[in-house]
């Protein structure tokens, strides 16, 4: 709304700043008008001398818009307050309360209380806080004890006062010259309106009309869930208590550093030297005193008017005009008065009751007897709950409710974008519920609750930098410690009339006043009262990290707010029986039209959509729906499944009595179901994964709290709540949570592809897309090693089953389906696993179909598993081709690399031990032996240091090995071909030497190098029984013999580790840790002996029939050989096989030494 300055001739709108000066001081005030029903002040008419006012003029007591409700009372213009005016401002400006204002009240009360000092008159006013803002309105002890005695209400404060204040207490009537005066000065201003008379009639309504639409902007703009759901009862409430604004304007006035937010009803015309001149009726007899002085001052300085017209009379004949200008009021004859004081008055007022008014809620009585300098402040609330009366006879309790609540509101769109506030809405809140019946009053007690619960940020953590003004609620600082004023009217006028306001005082009244101000006296001392009052020192605001604090205080205020409206809503049994004379309304659809009576149709509850408790309870259920999701996300977070699925249940309970009360559901919303499904689709996956943990779970599941079952019991009351029983269920079967895992991922995805929202989830499409090419794996993979497990179950080997064929099937399928979803949102990495995992599901194909011979051994290499290894290898190379690279994704790359090489080598292993020979040539499998051998080998990487670069070692040293057996076995059948002999051989020797490289840096493999070594001992024997010269065996024997030599690393790897085992079986051991294979060492030895024995005699024999004379060293290494010979010879079979392993390795190092073949043959 525009503000609009004190009025002007012209209309124009306007702000004012007076600077008032009273000596060498300055008084600084401005007065900016926020709102007037009044039109442009007109010119005032100028009566003629000898006019008698006290006979009426011809306008006489018809409204007119220039005077208000000044001049509409049966008697002239009444000064008199009403009760709740400020509470009426405070609603149409609610913006300011609490923050920027620090007084609301009545122009009247607040010249009262400034007049405080100088007045013998009786002050009795309410005050309440809000914030750092005081309500100051009358509070007529006479009227009400007049009620008090009609309706018995407030016996308790009748009883109080003449007790303790007025033992004789009686109501006294006001004196005819207090009517004749108010008669006169109402017919004058009737004069000055129209010279001659005429007067307009005003439309009944204008003011209202005009007063609506002044209050309309600064109204909350709260949701409409909320607006709508609590109008009506506040909108009633007001009117019962009748707190509207009914001031004729309404004025933003900052007196020195003093904000305050007063109604005035005084008339203001045009004319004189300026275009605002207040208009005032003054007896000539009468001089104009102190009071006087200051009321008219501060009436002019409230409105912003700069002058004062004085009408002198003497009993009632209009004498003259006087003319004076605002600032020299102060400086009139007889009511001379230093504005400085005044202004200390003020200041020293406010900080009384800001130091002492400290409670929201509660109601103050600030009190002076007539004729008493002693001010006393009591707090009626408390003074009430001693005397245990009920809430609503205090008669303030509703309108102040309603005002914290509207307060609160209005703050609660600022706090979305600034959490500072949210502690000073908790307080509000917490405050505005104490204060309220909640059979009276369940509306706006549940949106209390409701908004109680907003306050809590369930998405994210508080943030750090903020967490300080969230815990302080505003500082001291954040509002200032002033006052605000209020009275009646001239006072020396009245102060005889209202004489029932005993002036006795006694010490003992004291105990009961919150505060006393010992004389008036000390008001006009600069800064004798500071307000050191910290406002708000408990609304701190429950900060916690610990996202389950914060769900419980969600929870716990949505309980509340269910159990508000419930109350309201008539059970089954209250409502009246049916009448068998009339016929039940059935619903049916009109296919004329849009039928409207669907819409009015009761819930389960009897709740009729679109009531306030219709809107709250959707509010409620959603709200408390989020916080049980965060609850079961915080929960799985903490690998507490059982107790996630419990909450992701009750989220899902709390969704479904929402939708059974909802008309449409909003985009929004179903996000949010979407996300609550996914979420109990993840908690049914880990469950699943978990299967060890099922008993801790179950109980976690069983758990629950009272509050939970207290809001289960409101969610039955609209629906059955067994919509999502399948999908939140505990099941103890593993296949079964996958199942319904799968199924909550799909209508999570059904959801966000929907119409409502394909536009509005890209983001979390993408998530469930991945989450359901997650679950399709996870239930390939299940029955893939269900598949496994039925064949290592199987005791004989026989075809493959129906049940195998059947897993392999739904394996298969869902693998295709994953592998869909993540082609569909780009996902390479997860792309290329699940094609891995087909690739195993095809090996597994594979191995199922192994041919049986009729031994039941393992029969030829069957065209099935061909097959499905070839298959297999289809699969993996896809990955390969999805990875693209090894830096995408390392760990991927080398699980399907290591995956691809296993595959070629069971292929080549399984050709190789199992021949196909009844269905292909010799030659055609060794080809395709070599061919899948060195495939595998290229995906050997031995380069890459990780965990599985011994596994690659060790694979291709048995590749190595493997070919080299191959080839052997080729150059010994061999006959005929020479050059393919030579191929042979050669190839023979060479993966020999590598696969004695590979297993000499293995470290770990001692036999499989023991075995390699002696079968290329053998090779080159066999090589050398080819041999006919004595040179060339001589040759073909010492290069055997150096073989042999080198099985002494292999010994020394043997004999490491059974000293080991040893001392493993010393210390009682219950397990070896030892890799060896005792038997393979025994059999291994059992060649090397007759091996080793037979390349030494041959040696010695070779050596001692050479007919060309030996050489010092022939001669020594035939010595060396005799010696290593004769104690082979003579070494005891029986040994332990420790002592023998020694005892070959020392013979080795003995033969070592003397040929000087350790350094060749370690890297040969």
């Amino acid at each position: 709304m525009e503000e609009v300055g004190g009025p002007t001739c012209t209309g124009e709108v306007s702000k004012h700043d007076a600077v008032v000066c009273s000596g060498n001081s300055e008084i600084k005030s401005r007065a900016v008008v926020k709102y007037s029903a009044a039109p442009p002040p007109a010119s005032y008419a100028v009566l003629q001398e000898k006019t008698d006012l006290k006979l009426p003029p011809a306008n006489w007591l018809r409204e007119n818009p220039q005077l208000g409700s000044a001049g509409t009372t049966a008697l002239g213009s009444s000064s008199k307050s009403k009760p709740f005016s400020s509470f009426g401002m405070a609603y149409d400006f609610i913006d300011c309360i609490g923050d920027d204002v620090d007084v609301v009240s009545d122009s009247e009360n607040i010249k009262k209380l400034l007049k405080i000092p100088y007045s013998k008159s009786h002050v009795s006013m309410a005050v309440h806080r809000v914030g750092r803002t005081l309500l100051l309105d009358e509070l007529d002890i006479q009227e009400l004890f007049m009620r008090s005695s009609q309706t018995g209400d407030w016996t308790w404060l009748k009883e109080f006062y003449q007790r303790l204040i007025d033992q004789k207490w009686q109501r006294k009537k006001k004196s005819k010259e207090h009517w004749y005066q108010k008669a006169i000065l109402s017919k004058f201003l009737y004069y000055s309106i129209n010279g001659d008379g005429a007067a307009e009639p005003v439309p009944d309504n204008l003011n209202e009309g005009d007063e609506e639409s002044g209050a309309e902007e600064f109204s909350p703009s709260w949701p409409n869930t909320i607006t709508s759901s609590h109008t009506d009862e506040e909108d009633s409430a007001a009117s019962k208590q009748g707190l509207r604004n009914d001031f004729v304007r309404n004025i933003m006035w900052t007196f020195e550093d003093i904000h305050m937010l007063v109604g005035s009803n005084m008339p203001i015309f045009g004319g004189g030297r300026y275009p605002a001149v207040s208009l005032r009726l003054r007896d000539n007899n009468k001089p104009i005193n102190i009071l006087t002085g200051i009321d008219y001052w501060l009436d002019n300085l409230m409105c912003n008017v700069p002058e004062l017209v004085m009408c002198f009379h003497v009993n009632g004949i209009v004498q003259k005009y006087e003319m004076i200008k605002t600032e020299d009021i102060p400086h009139l004859e007889n009511s001379t008065f230093s504005t400085r004081v005044v202004k200390d008055i003020a200041q020293n007022i406010l900080s009384f009751l800001k130091s002492n008014c400290t409670k929201e809620g509660h109601t103050y009585w600030l009190f002076k007897a007539s004729g008493s300098d002693i001010v006393k402040l009591y707090d009626l609330t408390t003074l009430c709950e001693e005397a245990e009366e009920e809430k609503c006879q205090n008669p303030f309790t509703l309108p102040v409710a309603v005002l914290l609540y509207k307060v609160a509101s209005n703050l609660m769109l600022k706090a979305r974008q600034n959490r500072k506030h949210n502690g000073t809405i908790r307080t509000l809140l917490l405050n505005c519920v104490k204060l309220l019946d909640q059979e009276r009053h369940p509306q706006i007690i549940a949106s209390a609750h409701y908004m109680l619960s907003e306050l809590f940020q369930l998405d994210e953590p508080p943030e750090e930098d903020g967490t300080e003004s969230l815990r302080a609620g505003g500082s001291e600082d954040s509002y200032s410690d002033e006052d605000r004023e209020e009275e009646d009217e001239d006072l020396t006028e009245e102060s005889d009339e209202n004489s029932s306001y005993s002036s006795c005082s006694r010490p003992q009244d004291d105990s009961k006043a919150v505060a006393v101000i010992r004389s008036v006296g000390e008001l006009s001392v600069p800064e004798k009262y500071k307000s050191t009052h910290q406002i708000r020192p408990s609304c701190a605001f429950p900060v916690s990290q610990d996202k389950e604090e914060r769900c419980r205080h969600v929870l716990s205020y949505v309980l509340k707010g269910l159990k508000a409206v419930d109350g309201t809503i008539k059970k089954e049994s209250d409502l009246p029986a049916a009448d068998p004379n009339t016929p039940i309304p059935l619903k049916y659809e009109d296919r004329t039209g849009t039928l409207q009576y669907d819409q009015k149709y009761p819930t389960r509850s009897g709740m009729i959509p679109g009531s306030w408790q219709h809107r709250m309870k959707l509010q409620l259920f959603l709200k408390a729906s989020k916080a049980y999701y965060v609850l079961s996300d915080a929960a799985t977070n903490l690998l507490k499944y059982g107790r996630a699925l419990r909450y992701i249940k009750l989220s899902l309970q709390c969704y479904d009595a929402y939708c059974s009360v909802s008309g449409a559901l909003h985009p929004q919303v179903l996000l949010f179901h979407s996300q609550c499904l996914s979420l109990c689709g993840d908690i049914q996956l880990m469950l699943a994964q978990n299967a060890n943990n099922r008993a801790a779970y179950l109980e976690e599941y069983s758990y629950q709290t009272k509050e939970d079952q207290e809001i289960l019991h409101s969610l039955h009351r609209e629906s059955s709540c067994q919509a999502f029983n399948m999908a939140t269920d505990l099941a103890m079967d593993p296949e079964y949570q996958l199942f319904v895992s799968s199924k909550c991922y799909e209508a999570a995805y059904e959801l966000l592809v929907s119409e409502a929202l394909k536009d509005h989830a890209a983001d979390q499409l993408a998530q469930v897309l991945k989450r359901l090419g997650n679950i399709r794996n996870e239930m390939g993979v299940f029955y893939m090693n269900q598949s496994a497990a039925l064949q290592t179950e199987k005791e004989v080997k026989r075809s493959v089953s129906v049940a195998e064929q059947e897993m392999w099937k739904k394996s298969f399928a869902f693998f295709e389906k994953g592998m869909k979803d993540f082609e569909a949102i780009g996902d390479k990495t997860n792309t290329a696993l699940l094609l891995c995992n087909t690739g195993r599901l095809m090996r597994i194909c594979a191995q199922a179909h192994c041919g049986v011979a009729d031994d039941q051994s393992r029969g030829e290499f069957s065209p099935e598993e061909a097959l499905y290894y070839n298959k297999a290898i289809d699969y993996y190379l896809r990955a390969m081709k999805s990875l693209a690279n090894r830096e995408n994704h390392p760990a991927v790359w080398d699980s399907v690399n290591w995956e691809l090489s296993t595959t070629y080598f069971t292929l080549a292993t399984l050709l190789q031990d199992y021949a196909p020979l009844s269905r292909k040539a010799q030659e055609q499998i060794e080809r395709e032996v070599t061919e899948a051998m060195m495939k595998s080998l290229k995906y050997c990487d031995l380069q890459t240091e990780s965990a599985r670069q011994p596994l690659y070692q060790y694979r291709a040293a048995t590749i190595h090995h493997r070919l080299a057996s191959m080839y052997h076995s080729c150059f010994r059948n061999q006959v005929g071909d020479e050059h393919l002999r030579k191929q042979h051989r050669s190839l023979a020797e060479l993966h020999y030497s590598k696969a004695v490289c590979l297993f000499l840096s293995l470290k770990d493999a001692p036999c499989e190098l023991l075995r390699t070594l002696l079968e290329r001992v053998a090779f080159a024997e066999f090589t050398m029984a080819g041999q006919s010269s004595s040179a060339a065996k001589l040759k073909s024997l010492t290069g055997a013999l150096e073989i042999m030599t080198e099985t002494r690393h292999a010994f020394q790897l043997i004999h490491k580790e059974l000293l080991e085992e040893q001392i493993e079986s010393s210390d009682l051991a219950s397990t070896l840790t030892s890799g060896l294979n005792i038997e393979e060492v025994v059999k291994l030895i059992g060649v090397f002996e007759p091996s080793f024995s037979f390349l030494l005699l041959q040696l010695v024999k070779l050596m001692t029939t050479a007919k060309r004379k030996p050489s010092n060293k022939d001669e020594e290494l035939l010595k060396t050989y005799k010696n290593v010979y004769s104690k082979l010879l003579r070494a005891e079979k029986n040994t332990p096989l420790l002592s023998r392993v020694m005892f070959y390795i020392e013979l080795l190092q003995q033969l070592t030494a003397e040929t000087g073949s350790d350094n060749k043959g370690s890297v040969s």
